[in-house]
């Protein structure tokens, strides 16, 4: 067996400390407001003995399941080829399954309900972070409690605002600032702990169970809190794709699963000597001369965190796009070195004026833990189920495996979910009507696309047809130069260029057919990109395919069909695209609301052009109305 190098071992190193940063931000600053929520008084819960060591209990046993189990050791499993978030699992279970209809359908409709769901969460968890981390100064003195909404809102303006400049250098530092936040919890925890031994006992999990029974109805609403402590969960497997899998599960064992559970505990322990603490157990825990500095601490812990979440919609977002279920958007690459270091302008600017009106509207963290655990355990539900059909049709895992866990992870994430459907009036309602919104948006806009596609092939002509017209007439002025057609389609003539031949009534000496396909992976090798193919004499076909983490770059593309004995010279190319003017149908295949939706995202798509990245001056474009 080969040793691992010196090399290998510091790269391991390197990727875990980065994954400290990235990937446990959100999970990281739980214990900032779990346990102070799981005491809130609406839950009618005093602290007493018996229900610190029950709710203690639940807590450790619920990141042990959710984190430990399902997410580090089997959902994680399920990469695409190294890429992980719900689209990309989506992607896998679609290529599992085949192409059934009966079977496509739900399951597609609940990876949108998932990924729906993860958008309402993107702008929950930067607003109950940085809020909960600001409020520590409340325990100082009350005379801050009119600055924390407006210190809140300066600390997030600021961080959406860097969002353009990227987070390679900042990045950095995300690490190392994780890694002496997990330190100190576990440090703080340990010492309570010390004091205070008998609150081991609540690592049995018969005290979690006992407190379930005993309190029945009032457990149920107190596990709505609980849930707290897993968020972040799902970062663990979106972000497989930039650090792999093996160095985030690292990180995981080595450093933030005892860190998490050392606090927790020393958390308990101090409300079993002080059952007062339970208004705030975190910061009661710190020592008096270290109250501001972890303030501080606790602040950029949670810009992290923010940070994670925010590069988790963008990433999101991109893979929308690329499969099909969003609009062209605006994407800028802000790092030469990382693909993963992305920035979406309406995205961000999106986000940011959501959370504003978020921290205004709720004011405090206790009040936005009511609307964050559905996000989180919807998500969670739809990962559970894709993770299975996974696990059953490419895996070929036992049926009797696949039920028993099964049962066993959609029984905590449907137990959490139920608890946290109860908090819809108290702004549950929130992530639902972003979620609802959000599915509505990508399927409108995926069926759409769908019909545009069918209305465009009904009228089209077939393009051997074409051909075969074109080598037995000459009537057609050939003109100097290479016109390039861009098509979604292979078998028909692009509307393009029957406009072009109507109006101009010319052809080039070369024309190229050119369509982009996305796969249902992350990445397409460069010796794999083109396919390149002589139709007839002047005519080729170019076939493109990409990953749905990459983004198209034609220039660039045109470059690599030298090697086929196709070359391009960019002064003497023309680029033909449609732009199609949709108009809403008599007898519509979608509610007449839903095409006027989907006509107003297709105008604010972004152009072919630019999403292409064709050079401006070399796009002639021609315009058809279609009729949906």
């Amino acid at each position: 067996m080969k040793k691992p190098s010196a090399i290998d071992v510091r790269r391991l190193g390197s990727l875990s400390l980065a994954a400290l940063g990235v990937v446990y931000g959100d999970i990281g600053t739980s214990p900032l407001y779990t346990l102070k929520e799981c005491f809130d008084p609406d839950h009618g819960v005093p602290p007493t003995p018996d229900n610190i060591r029950g709710i203690a209990s639940l807590v450790f046993w619920s990141i042990i399941v959710v984190v430990t189990l399902k997410y580090v050791l089997f959902v994680m499993r399920a990469d695409n080829r190294g890429e992980g978030g719900i689209l990309a699992l989506l992607a896998l279970a679609l290529r599992a399954t085949g192409t059934d209809r009966g079977i496509v359908g739900p399951l597609m409709g609940l990876g949108l309900i998932g990924a729906a769901l993860f958008f309402g969460d993107g702008m929950i968890t930067p607003a109950i972070s940085v809020l909960s981390a600001v409020e520590g100064l409340e325990v100082g003195t009350p005379l801050f409690s009119p600055y924390v909404v407006p210190i809140t809102l300066v600390v997030l303006i600021g961080l959406f605002t860097i969002q353009s400049h990227g987070t390679e250098v900042v990045g950095r530092l995300f690490g190392p600032v994780m890694c002496v936040w997990f330190v100190t919890l576990a440090a703080l925890g340990l010492a309570e702990i010390a004091g205070h031994p008998a609150i081991l006992w609540a690592l049995i999990p018969t005290h979690g169970l006992s407190f379930l029974f005993e309190h029945g109805w009032i457990a149920f609403l107190v596990l709505g809190s609980v849930v707290l402590a897993v968020t972040g969960g799902e970062a663990l497997y979106a972000d497989m794709g930039h650090f792999g899998k093996f160095p985030i599960q690292l990180a995981w064992f080595a450093l933030v699963l005892p860190a998490l559970m050392l606090n927790y505990l020393g958390q308990a322990a101090l409300m079993l000597d002080q059952p007062e603490a339970a208004r705030n157990p975190f910061y009661l825990l710190v020592p008096d001369w270290g109250l501001y500095p972890m303030v501080a601490l606790a602040t950029m812990a949670t810009v992290i965190a923010s940070q994670a979440v925010i590069s988790g919609v963008f990433s999101l977002s991109r893979q929308a796009v690329q499969l099909g279920y969003s609009p062209r958007l605006e994407i800028k690459h802000t790092s030469d070195e990382e693909e993963g270091q992305i920035y979406i302008p309406r995205a961000n600017w999106g986000l940011l004026l959501a959370i504003i009106a978020l921290v205004i509207g709720f004011k405090s963290s206790t009040n936005l833990a009511a609307a964050y655990g559905i996000a989180v355990t919807g998500t969670m539900g739809a990962t559970t189920v894709l993770a299975l059909v996974v696990a059953r049709s490419m895996w070929k895992w036992p049926l009797w495996l696949c039920i028993a866990l099964g049962v066993c992870f959609l029984t905590v994430d449907l137990t959490f979910f139920a608890a946290n459907m109860l908090k819809i009036a108290n702004g549950g309602w929130f992530p639902l009507a972003v979620g609802a919104g959000m599915f509505m948006l990508m399927a409108t806009w995926k069926r759409g696309r769908e019909i545009l596609t069918k209305r465009l092939a009904e009228g089209a002509l077939p393009l051997d047809l074409f051909l075969r017209q074109q080598k037995e007439s000459s009537s057609v002025i050939r003109v100097r130069g290479t016109a390039v057609f861009m098509t979604g389609g292979t078998a028909t003539v692009p509307i393009a260029l029957l406009h072009n031949m109507k109006h101009n009534k010319v052809l080039h000496q070369r024309v190229v057919f050119l369509t982009v396909q996305t796969e249902d992976i992350p990445r397409v090798s460069a010796r794999d990109r083109v396919v390149v193919e002589g139709l007839a004499e002047g005519f080729y076909r170019i076939t493109v395919r990409y990953g749905f983490v990459q983004e198209p770059d034609i220039p660039k593309v045109l470059r690599l069909c030298k090697a086929f004995g196709l070359e391009f010279d960019m002064m003497d190319t023309s680029f033909f695209l449609g732009r199609e003017t949709l108009i809403p149908a008599v007898h519509p295949e979608m509610a007449e609301w839903r095409e006027r939706l989907f006509v107003v995202m297709s105008r604010n798509a972004v152009s072919a052009t630019d999403f292409f990245r064709i050079p401006p001056g070399r796009v002639v474009e021609l315009g058809t109305q279609v009729q949906l």
